[in-house]
């Protein structure tokens, strides 16, 4: 690490006093917003809470010291537990740990060979598309807690939201959100009243994770069964990741190092993995609600990773009678901190394809509740729509010397693997000009797609014995034109 990158890290750990206090308390806040999710997660993917609760605390400490990305959380997700969901039910709990660790290996590799570089292909709108449906399915996985309830449940969630709202207009030096819990506990013990409460969720641990090997045998055949979701869990891992990196970058107007979070959250899921937990990712939930409350070092990631171990394991008979309408009122602001209501406006306003993009990422992200897929569709679509707008610049004009018998194709635009066929088509093969000449001054040939098309037309307009020239070839298109092509001779 050279002197100007140690730097950056150590303003990373120790921000004063002042930023200590912020990042310690923001902290918390995150380590309550991750118990009901992390404890959902746990049974979509099929095993006891504690699974995910271990992986979190783990994730949590390793990221903290190993991540690209300081104030953003990290632990078991949804999106993970989804892919997982189907080796525990088919092969149980120990090849699970198997594929979390092969999974964070995968994750070491993309991050060392810089595969980050791969997040300059989501655009702004699918971004945006990704933050609101997240932002849906949070409020939406709270939905459950709302139905069938009493009605103080119903009372106790909306003096939750007061408090979270209010409180901040007269004292900023607590976050809101913990103060919720503290005076919604209070009241559900001072005064007995039917309530959901944490213990009711699930086993919460009641002892350290301990170190443990994967008991699968070493054999091809597991290789084969836990390569596929290994992969699977990594990729997806990776893009929640880099995604919620890229998020808090925006609302921090900072950047981040995207290839060390790669290797930063492998490292994280290998050590999940040796200590019985689920691989994880980063929570997009968790980290706005840490960055909104005054989080900003990597000492709030490390807060929300330790203080989830202890108020797990030593303060547990405490943390059990927390009601559930104190974290469902906390998640309830995650979703509306985390929506872009900006966008709504902006549907209006941008261009029709972008709000496509963004509208197409929400609607398959929420129906599949797949992050990776709603990404790869907005992914797909934005690329669609990119190579559409370039076709349509490409423009071949044609013109004829009536003194030299030549026929003229003057062409502007890029050509590649979209464009190649229109481009093609624009030439006529049956001329009754003896000679043709292409002007490729205002082009870009940028593939060998592009190369074979005018290949091709050159070849077919000599087999009608015509004189063709071509010329204006720009020295990227005359080193393809080279390598590639058989009927045109590049210029020198």
């Amino acid at each position: 690490m050279n002197s100007l990158s140690s730097s950056r890290y150590r303003t990373e750990w120790f921000s004063g006093a002042a930023g200590a206090r912020r990042d310690v308390l923001a902290g918390m806040v995150g380590t309550f917003a991750l118990i009901p999710e992390v404890i959902a997660f746990s049974f979509v993917a099929g095993v006891d809470p504690e699974v995910g609760l271990f992986a979190s605390f783990v994730i949590g400490i390793v990221i903290a010291f190993a991540g690209g990305r300081p104030a953003m959380i990290s632990g078991a997700a949804g999106s993970v537990a989804l892919v997982a969901a189907a080796l525990v039910h088919g092969h149980g709990l120990p090849y699970l740990l198997a594929a979390t660790l092969l999974a964070g290996l995968f994750q070491i590799l993309f991050g060392l060979a810089k595969l980050d570089v791969l997040m300059r292909f989501v655009s702004r709108s699918v971004r945006t598309g990704f933050v609101n449906a997240l932002a849906i399915l949070i409020f939406s996985a709270q939905v459950p807690q709302m139905l069938d309830v009493s009605w103080q449940t119903y009372a106790m969630i909306g003096l939750g939201l007061t408090i979270i709202y209010l409180l901040p207009r007269l004292s900023t030096a607590i976050p809101s959100p913990l103060i919720c819990i503290v005076v919604l506990t209070a009241i559900s013990i001072a005064v007995p009243m039917p309530l959901h409460t944490v213990a009711d969720l699930g086993r919460l641990p009641a002892s350290l994770p301990a170190f443990t090997i994967p008991h699968v045998p070493l054999t091809w055949d597991t290789l084969e069964i836990v390569l596929p979701y290994a992969l699977a869990m990594a990729a997806v891992g990776l893009l929640e990741s880099m995604m919620t990196a890229s998020v808090v970058d925006d609302l921090t107007e900072t950047t981040s190092s995207k290839a060390r979070e790669c290797t930063g959250i492998g490292l994280a899921n290998v050590a999940a993995g040796l200590f019985g937990g689920i691989a994880g990712c980063g929570m997009i939930g968790q980290t706005v609600g840490n960055v909104r409350y005054g989080g900003r070092g990597r000492l709030s990631t490390l807060v929300a990773g330790v203080f989830l171990l202890v108020v797990l394991v030593p303060l547990r008979p405490w943390v059990a009678q927390v009601p559930v309408a104190a974290l469902v009122a906390i998640m309830i602001m995650v979703a509306i901190s985390t929506f872009s209501w900006g966008s709504l406006r902006d549907l209006g306003r941008h261009p029709k394809v972008s709000g496509v993009v963004m509208l197409a990422t929400v609607a398959v992200t929420v129906a599949t509740h797949d992050l990776a897929a709603g990404v790869a569709v907005g992914v797909l679509l934005s690329g669609v729509f990119f190579a559409f707008k370039v076709t349509r610049l490409m423009d071949v004009r044609i013109g004829y010397d009536a003194a030299t018998d030549t026929r003229l194709y003057d062409v502007s635009g890029q050509i590649f693997f979209a464009s190649a066929d229109i481009f093609a088509d624009r030439f006529d093969l049956r001329d009754s000009a003896r000679r043709v000449r292409i002007d490729l001054t205002q082009a870009h040939l940028w593939d060998i797609t592009a190369v074979a098309a005018l290949d091709d037309v050159v070849a077919k307009m000599r087999r009608h014995d015509m004189i063709v020239e071509v010329v204006g070839l720009n020295a990227a298109s005359a080193i393809l034109v080279d390598r590639h092509a058989s009927q045109i001779q590049a210029p020198a």
